[in-house]
């Protein structure tokens, strides 16, 4: 689906910094058909743009936190400023203050109260991820928290934010704006490493899932959580040759 602009609170870009930005196009275009494109000129340190049919569907660039690589998902939002100073009153931290991103827009790096990292956008001349839901894009944002009723409380003071929990084995919880799903929370599993914080972790569409899985291994990445099925559709949780975690989901046609 074409998207050319996101309401304010909507899940809308993801990016990823790599050690070895090389590597990294040539896992992605092989496993999602992307065109990564070089970089744009000597102000864009090193960052590129991930494509499919011309249009941006996620960026790339080099690491720049300690640690492993990791895919960042941003929120659009009206006024980056006012959003920091939303989060920080709703008990947030800055990772990085607002800036300028050339003429592209105006970012900012949070944490939330309960600590997974997340990105505001305001959008200039870049909307964001101009196709979702099909296969090679973004589809889904999730987070995994420690306390999820704080997380509630944080995402509604922010972003206004409602929140759904659907009871189960494992408790899940919608996030919705202005009635509709954007985005999906559930509590950190009792077998994810202790000291793993809470996290924003990215969904990308796939045409089959266990073909997805079968070309990460072969292109040196791992998987986390084999192909499962659940009611939005087939999934596994893999990793890329460096490490960064992302899911992939074949959704019903």
């Amino acid at each position: 689906m074409d998207v050319d602009n996101y309401k304010h609170g909507t899940p809308s870009w993801v990016d990823l910094g790599s050690p070895d930005t090389e590597a990294s196009a040539a896992f992605y275009s092989a496993l999602f058909g992307w065109e990564v494109l070089e970089e744009s000129g000597p102000d864009a340190g090193g960052y590129r743009m991930c494509m499919m049919r011309d249009r941006a569907v996620a960026g790339l660039g080099p690491q720049m936190n300690p640690g492993p690589p990791f895919w960042a998902m941003y929120v659009t939002v009206e006024s980056a400023d006012d959003a920091a100073a939303a989060v920080t009153a709703a008990g947030g931290q800055m990772l990085m203050e607002p800036m300028d991103v050339l003429t592209a827009g105006r970012m900012a790096v949070c944490m939330d109260s309960v600590g997974a990292a997340f990105s505001i956008w305001q959008p200039r001349d870049h909307p964001g991820s101009m196709i979702v839901n099909e296969p090679g894009a973004f589809s889904w944002g999730e987070l995994q928290t420690t306390d999820v009723e704080a997380s509630k409380a944080f995402y509604n003071a922010v972003f206004g934010w409602e929140a759904t929990t659907h009871d189960g084995p494992m408790p899940y919880t919608e996030l919705k704006l202005a009635g509709a799903s954007i985005a999906g929370m559930m509590p950190k599993p009792a077998e994810a490493p202790a000291d793993m914080p809470p996290f924003w972790g990215v969904y990308f569409a796939v045409d089959d899932c266990d073909e997805a899985v079968a070309k990460v291994g072969e292109l040196g990445g791992g998987t986390i959580m084999p192909p499962m099925d659940i009611e939005p559709g087939r999934v596994s949780v893999v990793h890329d040759p460096h490490g960064a975690v992302f899911t992939m989901i074949k959704m019903p046609s």
